[in-house]
């Protein structure tokens, strides 16, 4: 069985991916073409209008790929937040596409790739991992019950739904005797076991993944604040290694105004959970997003922005312009911001993250850091790739490692990196 593969969007999403590849079993044999594949699975994202668009761009290619393949034209399965958000528009807009698959029908995807393929499906099999050789994501949360005005997630995935604690600790078990490193993802992680009662919450579930002896590093994504307690954060701090003092806090704005607007489910003072943390983790790399040019958004409302992240100093920071997605009240508020002052806004936040980054990577300077190694250059022999602790793959930057030339090392390993060097957002080093 020849796939061919492409997941956008999120790390939830390549779970997704990765879960239903796994059902093929060992016959499931990933290709590098379209034109190659018996199947070509395309796992969507429609979260916003430039991830529409990806998502749309990418079929196209693979239908026309498709159709130029020698021999059997190859299936082709679309999947994921598209499918759920557009529904029978897009199925009636692309007739070429043989197989749909919708976030609604997640447990039922293997027996309809099955079906499609006229093949057998294993549905407890191990996921197909498709991350570098250091590091897996574990999901244990599907959809989110907040109402952030702004927001599509809950029209595309429904409420928050969470896996029970034995499932998600023994697939980390799993997990951890082939990758060193571990990373919880969820809509909102701090909400983790809301729906399920008594012995599912997010410490039940941190105590048993830190349990896990082959586990070496445990990073959780996507800490809503109000998550963020003291009991939660004292469980961490005492619980030490493996757990990762990175704290990944989507605040999407500084000013009350804006946050109240937006219905952002917490207090409206930000600063308040930068200061707990650090509190607790003063050595803490601390990553959050913002959204610029939110409907109202004023001139003042930004310098707030600005000034909290001058005061803040985030390890790592994303800026978004603010989206108007069909279906969400803010789409329909009145005093959009326009486009020019988005971008504007954009730009200018990201010059400052710039600077403050580059003051902080500086700082490393001079010290020796645990670097998890993903991979070796390809154009530098003795030149490895790898992300110390505060780097999370896929949104950080990265740290450059030379090593002698006697030396190889293995990738997945975690080495001891003095640093050298640092730019704006990397940092480079030698073992």
């Amino acid at each position: 069985m020849k796939i061919y593969t492409v997941s956008l969007g999120c790390p939830k999403n390549r779970v997704d991916t990765e879960r239903l590849l796994g059902t093929f079993g060992p016959a499931m044999q990933p290709v590098e073409s379209v034109q190659e594949a018996d199947l070509v699975l395309i796992n969507t994202c429609g979260f916003i209008q430039p991830a529409v668009e990806e998502s749309i761009t990418t079929i196209l290619e693979a239908i026309k790929d498709a159709a130029e393949a020698p021999g059997t034209k190859p299936l082709i399965g679309v999947a994921g937040c598209l499918v759920s958000r557009y529904g029978q528009d897009l199925k009636d807009g692309l007739p070429e596409v043989d197989l749909w698959l919708n976030t609604e029908e997640i447990e039922l995807w293997p027996g309809m790739a099955a079906l499609a393929l006229s093949t057998q499906v294993e549905d407890d099999a191990p996921r197909n991992l498709s991350t570098a050789p250091s590091y897996a994501y574990l999901k244990v949360s599907e959809g989110c019950s907040h109402d952030c005005r702004f927001c599509t997630i809950p029209s595309i995935r429904g409420p928050h739904k969470s896996w029970t604690v034995d499932y998600l600790v023994d697939e980390a078990r799993q997990l951890a005797e082939k990758v060193p490193e571990i990373i919880v993802v969820g809509q909102d992680s701090t909400a983790y076991g809301s729906d399920l009662g008594d012995g599912h919450d997010l410490p039940t579930l941190f105590k048993g993944l830190a349990g896990i002896p082959a586990l070496k590093w445990l990073r959780i994504m996507y800490l809503y604040p109000a998550g963020l307690t003291e009991s939660l954060l004292t469980l961490l701090r005492e619980t030490g290694e493996p757990f990762l003092p990175y704290f990944d806090i989507p605040l999407q704005h500084a000013h009350p105004d804006v946050l109240a607007s937006m219905g952002r489910p917490f207090a409206r003072n930000p600063k308040k959970v930068v200061d707990r943390v650090r509190s607790f983790f003063p050595e803490a790399a601390l990553r959050t997003t913002f959204i610029v040019g939110y409907p109202g958004e004023t001139d003042e409302h930004f310098e707030a922005l600005l000034d909290f992240v001058k005061e803040a100093r985030f390890h790592h920071l994303g800026v978004f312009p603010y989206w108007p997605e069909d279906g969400t009240p803010a789409a329909a508020m009145d005093n959009q911001v326009p486009d020019e002052i988005k971008t504007a806004r954009r730009d200018t936040l990201m010059e400052l993250q710039a600077a403050i980054s580059a003051e902080i990577m500086e700082g490393y300077v001079g010290e020796t850091l645990p670097v998890l190694i993903e991979k070796a250059s390809d154009e530098w022999p003795g030149l490895y790739i790898g992300r110390t602790w505060f780097q999370a793959p896929e949104v950080d930057g990265v740290t450059y490692v030379s090593a002698p030339p006697d030396v190889e090392l293995a990738l997945g390993s975690i080495v001891e990196v003095e640093i050298e060097k640092a730019d704006t957002y990397d940092l480079s080093g030698l073992v």
